[in-house]
């Protein structure tokens, strides 16, 4: 709790009870979300400014503590009553200008070890569940409605939603040029390209369908045509036959070309 040990060490005269380092603990939190006290007592006195630090005479109702704070923008100003209750503090925390009211109840002995009331880095336990509960039981209900948009806006900006999907195109890649789905003019584009450098069209060419097609090897034999070791390997060798014949894959035929059974083409 930064901040709280310089404030500690100024009130440290007047903290003789367990409730009353609780309190300085309460105040300071109150500082850290926006607040300066105006001051003890429920009516306002004489020359009263904002303020860090306790008020003069903050401590002399050891039953019930009453402090007064404001907001630094001026927006809202509390009305805090810390009232024992045996061994608990009871926080009743009224915003005047709404009227709204928050309540929280401490256990004084969960966050004060009364034993080292004079050694501030002993003297308190549990800082962080007491910083949550002020600030959930506290400052949070009494936030305005437009203070919570905002809050939830920055929120949103440093943590974005987990259950949004990301970008699976890789970084520095650019995305794809397709054809716009809108126009009916761009489907079958691709079959009207002359030099056939781009692929997607309608009809489909099946000696061009990316799979491979074993080569042939005239040295190890073509059955029924030559036996093997007719061919020397690696020399030139220029195949005789339907070209489709004892090999695996389409028909070279099977896009004929147009006019290929017109006998005066």
């Amino acid at each position: 709790m930064a901040g709280l040990e310089p404030l500690y060490a100024w009130a440290r005269a007047a903290v003789t009870r367990p409730q009353d380092a609780l309190v300085c603990g309460i105040h300071w939190e109150l500082v850290r979300h926006g607040y300066r006290c105006l001051g003890a007592g429920d009516q306002p006195g004489p020359d009263e400014r904002k303020s860090e630090l306790l008020p003069a005479g903050w401590e002399a109702n050891k039953e019930v503590y009453t402090l007064r704070y404001q907001s630094t923008d001026d927006a809202r100003e509390l009305l805090l009553k810390a009232i024992m209750v045996e061994d608990s503090m009871i926080l009743n925390v009224m915003d005047r200008s709404s009227q709204k009211v928050a309540d929280v109840t401490l256990a004084v002995a969960d966050y004060i070890n009364p034993e080292h009331l004079d050694d501030f880095h002993k003297v308190y336990k549990n800082t962080e569940e007491l910083r949550t509960r002020i600030s959930s039981g506290i400052i949070a209900p009494l936030r305005g409605p437009a203070e919570k948009a905002k809050k939830e806006t920055e929120a949103e900006k440093k943590d974005p939603d987990p259950l949004r999907v990301p970008p699976r195109q890789p970084t520095g890649m650019r995305a794809p040029s397709w054809p716009s789905p809108l126009s009916p003019f761009a489907v079958g584009g691709e079959d009207l390209d002359p030099l056939g450098g781009r692929s997607g069209g309608m009809i489909v060419d099946p000696l061009r369908s990316g799979f491979p097609r074993p080569g042939i090897d005239p040295s190890s034999g073509i059955p029924g045509r030559l036996p093997p070791g007719a061919v020397p390997p690696g020399a030139r060798f220029d195949p005789f036959g339907p070209p489709g014949a004892g090999r695996p894959g389409p028909d070279p035929d099977h896009l004929p070309p147009p006019g290929y059974d017109d006998m005066f083409m």
